[in-house]
């Protein structure tokens, strides 16, 4: 009889120490993208990262991007087969300002109450306040476009309002894309270093939405967004960069934008012939060093590296 009751005393204490333990171990975040994961999607970036693990492009090259045409950066992603990086049909807070930045991606989806309860209690134990469209904004760091999924969804799907556009400009100095909507539009374009792409305005607040996931892998319509990508938006649309090719990218980009300058000088002269946007023999090419020399104010790359792309174009 003894025996059973220390049996039974055994137990009990085994399954309190088990309790203390699940309370005690911290459970894995399941919003937030762990660096591990973010890791595995951009493995083939070598440089600088932030402390989440998104690739951390230098600065002067997100000030370079605004500088580059959408056509020039989509050549050059096409032809190495990513397809699936732009997309158009935006409304913008300020049309006339391009904006560039790396992406903090996060995704958005129909709420239902099983899931949204785990999302909640995950937040608390976070210490995550506010509702969960504003948990995104508090990860943001200067230099960031918080780029969001929001399944195209505009009313009852406005992920802000001035209060977290104001959020959003205090942390990043930049902006947003959303594939949803967004209220307070007028109020928005007032708050300094703001500017962002929605699909459209809505008076109406979130409802029925939930955060799924910070820094995955997301769809911005016909585009393939990972966290870390150079944002690219303009007027007419924007372009999400992958880090691994961001620098070859603007530096490309910035080469044919200075041909283009060129050929358009010589085609207003007449001195293009019928060779309106083509003709780059030895000798159009040693003019346009020519003109380079002339116009060193120009050149947004260093010296060197306009030179070894010269000596690259004249093998072609």
């Amino acid at each position: 009889m003894l025996y059973l009751r220390e049996i039974m005393m055994i137990r009990r204490l085994c399954a309190a120490l088990l309790m203390t333990v699940t309370t005690v171990v911290p459970a894995v975040s399941q919003v937030k993208t762990s660096r591990e994961q973010i890791l595995f999607y951009t493995a083939g970036w070598h440089g600088e990262r932030f402390p989440d693990g998104r690739p951390k492009l230098p600065d002067s090259l997100l000030t370079r991007a605004l500088d580059v045409s959408l056509e020039d950066i989509w050549d050059f992603l096409r032809e190495r087969k990513y397809d699936c990086q732009y997309e158009g049909n935006w409304q913008s807070l300020h049309p006339d300002k391009p904006f560039a930045g790396r992406a903090l991606t996060a995704q958005y989806m129909p709420q239902r109450p099983d899931m949204a309860k785990a999302i909640d209690a995950e937040g608390k134990q976070e210490g995550r306040k506010s509702g969960n469209n504003s948990w995104p904004i508090n990860d943001l760091v200067e230099g960031d476009v918080y780029v969001a999924d929001g399944y195209g969804k505009v009313i009852d799907g406005t992920l802000i309002g001035s209060n977290l556009g104001s959020g959003i400009a205090a942390h990043t100095h930049g902006g947003f894309v959303f594939d949803a909507g967004i209220r307070d539009a007028e109020e928005n374009r007032e708050i300094a270093n703001l500017n962002g792409l929605y699909r459209a305005y809505d008076p109406s607040f979130i409802v029925d939405e939930t955060l799924t996931a910070i820094n995955a892998p997301i769809r911005i319509g016909r585009a393939t967004v990972l966290p870390g990508d150079l944002v690219l938006a303009k007027r007419d649309g924007v372009i999400f960069i992958p880090a691994i090719l961001a620098e070859e990218a603007i530096a490309t980009a910035e080469f044919t934008k200075l041909q283009d300058t060129f050929n358009f000088e010589l085609n207003h002269s007449g001195k293009n012939g019928a060779e309106f946007e083509g003709g780059w023999n030895a000798a159009k090419y040693d003019a346009f060093v020519k003109w380079i020399d002339a116009h060193p104010d120009k050149l947004k790359m260093p010296r060197s590296e306009f030179d070894t792309m010269v000596k690259d174009h004249r093998k072609d």
